[in-house]
């Protein structure tokens, strides 16, 4: 029953406070860890790139699993209610939430004041792609997508770790190996250069761990995100049609489900370090995307996360009873 207090404990205080400004935040450290190692892995010579990017992608976060393993048997030593604290901190950290809504409405409120360039701005810290060139709709697009896709990255994933780990004894650890894989994807895991190699293993098993919580997520975004039986019914259609129309095995999952809600396309052909990538289109558009999908597409997400807690808490309550 305390795992049961300390995450809906958690979920409260991500909603309340976000990332807090000025607040140390694991996945930094987690990406500067990223960084020496690939740093340090790169001047093996003797080494191929792709051999390489194995080691960094199984190492990295086996380092970080052993290292929150530690920390909680140190706190547990010390004090039960540290362990507690500890176990709290870390379970917040890991649910992204609030900062991803609040990183999306920073473009939303950019877009509102019809100061565009910020907009880009704002985007370009969220995505991969060169952001300098896009149009107003291209911006609300790309958030849209990130906020969609990001919904089972930074929320759902998570949470599915987390309730796995509980049935393993082991939370924390699989919350915080799972955001150190999804950490490498996102610095090291493109097939551009200079990471076409080196970031290959860490791309493959970021796409692995999220197989389950994309599909299972999108599921959830669609029966609780739609807010109509007519919005439900369109969203179902374009996850049936369009969930593989992505170079990712996963990401088409969740942004066919919220273009579908929102009657719009997504997707298309973006820039990357340069590169010109064609991507196909997800969904049909029965209008421009409009300023307010921005919040619709962050709304989605926080009925996904709370449908999936409830479930979660139905579910534990009934197999403890």
């Amino acid at each position: 029953m305390e795992w049961l207090m300390v995450i809906v404990f958690a979920l409260i205080l991500d909603r309340i406070f976000g990332d807090p400004v000025g607040m140390p935040h694991p996945v930094i450290y987690i990406g500067r860890l990223i960084t020496l190692l690939e740093k340090g892995i790169r001047r093996q010579k003797s080494l191929s790139l792709k051999v390489a990017g194995f080691i960094l992608a199984l190492g990295v976060p086996l380092v970080v699993g052993v290292f929150i393993h530690g920390l909680l048997l140190l706190g547990d030593l010390l004090h039960p209610g540290l362990y507690w604290v500890i176990t709290l901190y870390f379970l917040t950290s890991g649910i992204a939430t609030e900062c991803l809504k609040q990183e999306g409405m920073k473009v939303f409120d950019q877009l509102k004041k019809t100061n565009l360039k910020d907009a880009r701005r704002r985007l370009s810290y969220l995505v991969g792609r060169n952001t300098e060139e896009l149009s107003e709709e291209e911006v609300i697009k790309a958030t849209v997508e990130t906020v969609s896709e990001n919904t089972i990255d930074g929320v759902l994933a998570p949470l599915f770790y987390i309730f796995l780990g509980i049935a393993l004894g082991l939370p924390l650890e699989l919350l915080w190996m799972y955001k150190a894989v999804n950490t490498l994807d996102s610095m090291v895991g493109y097939i551009q250069e200079p990471y076409k190699d080196i970031g290959y293993a860490s791309a493959k098993l970021d796409d692995l761990l999220n197989l389950i919580p994309a599909r299972l997520g999108s599921l959830l975004m669609l029966i609780f995100g739609a807010g109509s039986k007519k919005e439900f019914c369109d969203g179902l259609s374009t996850f049936r049609r369009d969930r593989r129309s992505h170079k990712s095995p996963n990401a088409g999952h969740p942004e066919s489900v919220v273009a579908g809600i929102l009657g719009i396309q997504l997707g298309g052909t973006h820039r990357y370090f340069g590169e010109v990538l064609e991507k196909p289109a997800i969904g049909i558009s029965k209008r421009g995307p409009k300023l307010q999908d921005i919040p619709r597409a962050a709304l989605i997400m926080y009925r996904a996360q709370y449908g999936f807690t409830v479930l979660w808490v139905t579910m534990y309550i009934f197999f403890n009873a």
